[in-house]
């Protein structure tokens, strides 16, 4: 193809575009080059073990950048702390590299199931369901309970713990021998039954008056000692009644029936009803029953009170009062 003398043609144009391309690419690389590699160099920490917030301080005053790359379970590592990075502490970078952290939810947690009320093997056998564990057991005499049935425990029903987590329980040594006397349970009774109790036994009660109460005039609200402590000859005991009036005054409150049936089918499972109001805890009922079965309480009616329902130690009910 003939040119005309001192005319570039389309083809030298093009190669000297390409080459003016070329020079400018390599130019910029450079530049970018001579940025990076006049960056100072850091030391990667070890960030293991510690907050978010820490790490981030840490990384910061390096010069260097934090990203979360995720989260895993483990109950070695504190919640919300650095589990692993990457890059591994010890390692030389240069500044601005970001430190990709995976942070620990801590251990797997399990709701503790309710126990009280069941002998030591059920209660053993449903702790080992929840993917718990059975830990010290000690024993105390009782009233409320037969020998080897659990009083206590530790942590409370419906505590959030780790899994595998030991759960402590007091369970009953049955009735206490002869010379050793124990607090009756006198809740939700009248106050003339623990009167006539603490008389014979020669022990001084003091009563105070709870007057909003809607339970009937002297039906005893709380008490000091719990049940089934032990009773010394310096005891004080303290009752707290309620102070509505009775006959020749207002109504007393109605009593309700509390009803629940059991499911039809299955075995036969722990029933275990109780009431929650301001005073705390009180136990309606805990017994074996067959499936189908039906259950009617008397309840006086309360304002702010509850009504929970476990079977075989697990909540399956709540019901307001």
């Amino acid at each position: 193809m003939e040119t005309r003398l001192g005319v570039p043609s389309m083809w030298e144009k093009m190669l000297a575009s390409l080459a003016l391309a070329g020079f400018a690419f390599f130019m910029l690389q450079w530049g970018m080059d001579g940025v990076v590699h006049t960056r100072k160099t850091q030391t990667v920490p070890d960030l293991k073990g510690r907050s978010l917030s820490s790490a981030l301080d840490q990384l910061s005053s390096l010069n260097l950048g934090l990203r979360k790359d995720g989260t895993e379970f483990d109950g070695a590592v504190p919640i919300s702390s650095v589990l692993r990075q990457d890059p591994p502490a010890g390692t030389v970078v240069r500044e601005g590299k970001v430190v990709k952290v995976v942070v620990s939810q801590g251990g797997e947690t399990e709701l503790a199931p309710a126990v009280i009320g069941l002998p030591l093997r059920n209660a053993e056998m449903m702790l080992r369901q929840s993917q718990l564990l059975l830990g010290e057991v000690s024993e105390s005499y009782s009233l409320k309970q037969e020998k080897g049935v659990v009083l206590s425990q530790d942590p409370k029903a419906e505590a959030s713990v780790e899994r595998n987590a030991l759960v402590n329980v007091v369970v009953s040594g049955g009735p206490p021998p002869a010379g050793i006397s124990l607090m009756p349970d006198f809740q939700r009774k009248l106050v003339a039954e623990a009167r006539e109790w603490a008389s014979g036994a020669g022990i001084t009660v003091k009563e105070s008056k709870d007057m909003s109460s809607l339970f009937p005039y002297g039906t005893i609200l709380s008490q000091e000692p719990n049940p089934d402590t032990v009773l010394s000859g310096d005891t004080k005991v303290t009752f707290v009644i309620s102070g509505r009036p009775g006959k020749g005054g207002s109504e007393d409150a109605a009593a309700k029936n509390f009803h629940y049936e059991l499911a039809q089918g299955g075995s036969d499972s722990l029933v275990r009803i109780v009431v929650v109001d301001k005073y705390g805890e009180r136990e309606l009922f805990n017994g074996l029953r067959k499936a189908g079965s039906k259950i009617d309480l008397p309840i006086q009616e309360t304002g702010g009170a509850r009504v929970k329902i476990f079977l075989n130690g697990i909540l399956v009910e709540e019901r307001d009062l």
